[in-house]
């Protein structure tokens, strides 16, 4: 006797857990159908995840875009979503996951390069060179040693904007004309005019296919992205955090 139950307890759990998944997944299609024909902006739903909250679910569009709903799609909420328990922010640690881009597939060719120190540590920045707040980031960021930093040239802030960055990307140094201009506001003379700018416009692109929206915006070498100018104080934070495997 005991050796069948012993048999029989697998199988029960296994025709559970498939209950549970034909469940899930037909609450997902009511979801999915409701939203879809109620609000125009959920005619393409990436994702539904039932979240540890009796009858809720995170639903997730664009990408990025994170929504709350009950299990008929009736109610939808906007906003972050707080574990009162432990205090965690669960809305920003699945966006954390969802902005997060791999150190290694960021554009290749298209940064120059910063070393300060031993240079054992990686960060990359994308900045404007209009950015205030990169001027700010940066100002802070000169206290931070022993780090390679790779800077991408990200012109978003209009036309002054991409004829400055030109103008850098030319130089013959571009880590120099870069540091006299963010820190004080010495603009290049020298430089190679015309030369190939074409990186800029890649950057571009880049930032639009990964929704880099504003500047400063880092990337860490374990995939984090940090938006905002950061002191060094948490600069350094993020960098002793990161764990590459």
């Amino acid at each position: 006797m005991k050796s069948k139950l012993s048999r029989l307890r697998p199988l029960g759990l296994s025709l559970m857990l498939a209950t549970l998944s034909v469940s899930l997944c037909a609450q997902e299609a009511v979801i999915r159908k409701n939203l879809a024909k109620r609000l125009p902006e959920f005619k393409t739903i990436d994702e539904v995840t039932k979240l540890p909250i009796p009858g809720m679910y995170e639903v997730r569009v664009n990408g990025t875009d994170l929504y709350y709903t009950d299990a008929q799609g009736n109610y939808i909420i906007k906003g972050s979503l707080l574990n009162t328990q432990n205090l965690r922010d669960l809305t920003k640690e699945k966006m954390d996951k969802l902005m997060a881009i791999k150190f290694e597939d960021l554009p290749k060719k298209d940064f120059f390069t910063i070393v300060r120190g031993n240079g054992q540590r990686k960060i990359a920045v994308f900045e404007d060179p209009n950015c205030g707040f990169c001027k700010r980031f940066e100002k802070d960021f000169q206290e931070v040693d022993n780090v390679t930093v790779q800077v991408y040239l990200y012109p978003i802030l209009g036309p002054d904007s991409k004829e400055k960055s030109k103008k850098i990307w030319c130089a013959k140094d571009r880590g120099a004309a870069w540091k006299d201009w963010i820190l004080n506001q010495v603009a290049t003379t020298g430089g190679i005019m015309p030369c190939d700018t074409t990186a800029l416009d890649r950057n571009l692109e880049f930032g639009q296919r990964y929704r880099v929206e504003g500047t400063p915006t880092l990337f860490l070498a374990d995939g984090r992205r940090v938006p905002g100018a950061q002191d060094a104080k948490q600069v350094e934070k993020l960098l002793g955090e990161v764990q590459v495997h």
